[in-house]
């Protein structure tokens, strides 16, 4: 039985590396790398609590296509649960193309493909309710599925007593609060990035930003600020949070790592400040390899990462 559901985005993405700058129209310009993985926040953040060992169920939808059998197949090979995850004929499977620059920087090109069509009909809400946590990751990308649809499935979900997370993503249509705002008296777990909050709430300070979402019903917001960490509040705590210094190489799927992190210590009773240490952690760890995924370690390489950064905290862990 999967302790987590991961339902949201699924993307097969390509990334070259390094752009840092657009080629002229018409011309053909030369990187070091190009490659293709799996994407998207509720595989990504699946597949690090895979590897953390959570049994782990992902649902969405794909294509009827090669890059849906990819898909499937590594979120197969990460030892997750894939019989929820959909298949459509009516649009080919999400892809994103990643330009990533010298700095790790990344800039994307996305097509919303199949994760348009994800069906609340066609969720195995059994398998929710039977899980200890609903992660949703990559609102504001599911245009099929996004506002009260979302928010009908939460709000079932935390009737059968399940722990709710969600997660979102910039938005350049500017629905932003339209299909946010119905989802969030159903959410316990908030971690958007800082940018994504801002433009939510129309508010600059993570004190505010953070503040105006609990006003709005959610129970933890974890604000995801890459090199300035995270910044967490809930009605009776407030922390900030520093970032772990690395030298990053890619920064995709960092914010969902955070995300797995933060799930792990939430599922096993840690305070906040460790919760919010161990999501840095993973999201730090995330950008030292190319991918989405690719730098996610294994949970005692992550601990042994800990106890070298912060000697005697991370001991009794």
């Amino acid at each position: 039985m999967a302790e987590v559901v991961s339902l949201g985005i699924l993307v097969a993405d390509i990334w070259a590396r390094p752009v840092n700058e657009w080629p002229q129209r018409g011309r053909l310009s030369v990187v070091d790398e190009i490659g293709i993985g799996v994407g998207g926040c509720a595989a990504n953040t699946g597949i690090g609590l895979a590897r953390l060992n959570v049994e782990v169920a992902v649902m969405g939808c794909v294509g009827e296509d090669g890059f849906g059998d990819f898909v499937i197949e590594r979120l197969r090979q990460a030892a997750i649960d894939v019989s929820g995850v959909a298949r459509t004929a009516a649009a080919g499977t999400s892809a994103t193309l990643i330009m990533i620059d010298d700095t790790g920087e990344r800039t994307f090109i996305h097509y919303f493909g199949a994760d348009a069509h994800v069906d609340p009909a066609q969720l195995d809400m059994v398998t929710v309710k039977r899980s200890k946590l609903l992660h949703l990751g990559g609102v504001l990308l599911m245009p099929g599925f996004d506002g009260e649809p979302q928010a009908e499935v939460l709000a079932e979900a935390k009737a059968a007593g399940v722990t709710t997370c969600v997660d979102t993503v910039w938005d350049d249509t500017g629905r932003w609060m339209t299909a946010v705002g119905p989802l969030l008296p159903h959410t316990d777990i908030f971690v958007p990035s800082l940018a994504e909050a801002q433009q939510l709430t129309e508010l600059e300070r993570p004190e505010d930003v953070a503040a105006a979402l609990l006003d709005a019903g959610v129970g933890i917001v974890a604000l995801k600020m890459g090199p300035e960490g995270s910044y967490i509040r809930t009605a009776d705590a407030e922390l900030r949070v520093p970032a772990y210094h690395i030298d990053p190489v890619d920064g995709s799927g960092a914010g969902d790592a955070f995300a797995a992190g933060f799930i792990y210590g939430y599922l096993h009773d840690w305070d906040l400040e460790r919760t919010a240490k161990f999501g840095n952690a993973l999201g730090a760890l995330c950008t030292t390899a190319v991918g989405t995924t690719t730098g996610i370690r294994d949970y005692q390489q992550i601990i042994s990462f800990l106890q070298a950064q912060e000697p005697g905290y991370w001991e009794s862990v």
